[in-house]
């Protein structure tokens, strides 16, 4: 298995700076071959988000879209895949940020009653109070 970092990521999904996408195309063509798996980490996952909200300016709709292409090819591995999904369709459906969603899901996983945060956008979800 072969960690890959957010910027790889970018470039497989935008497509936007020819040199480097040729590179990420030919090691993930390389890597379909050699049959190896490539990990994403959750904090990969949360920095793509954001670069894609913040440096492209897509909406929600669109990195909703990027996302659900990335976790459903088969090179791409996830520490928890249905946990990623349940914060994507938290996302999609909620005010906050996929991280936020990401965040609470975990806790509860370990055994969380809840998180407790400042933010106001996560009101109206359960998994989360407001101080």
């Amino acid at each position: 298995m072969i960690g890959v970092d957010t910027n790889i990521l970018v470039r497989y999904l935008t497509q936007d700076d020819a040199i480097q996408a040729r590179k990420v195309d030919s090691f993930l063509d390389a890597a379909i071959e050699n049959g190896s798996l490539l990990r994403v980490d959750d904090i990969v996952l949360c920095e793509v988000v954001w670069v894609l909200r913040a440096a492209y300016r897509l909406g929600k709709p669109a990195i909703a879209d990027a996302l659900d292409r990335l976790m459903g090819t088969t090179i791409f591995s996830f520490e928890d895949r249905e946990l990623l999904r349940g914060a994507l369709a938290d996302y999609l459906e909620g005010a906050g940020d996929f991280s936020d969603y990401v965040i609470g899901r975990r806790n509860a996983g370990a055994g969380c009653d809840h998180t407790v945060t400042f933010d106001r956008q996560l009101a109206d979800r359960s998994s989360f109070v407001t101080l």
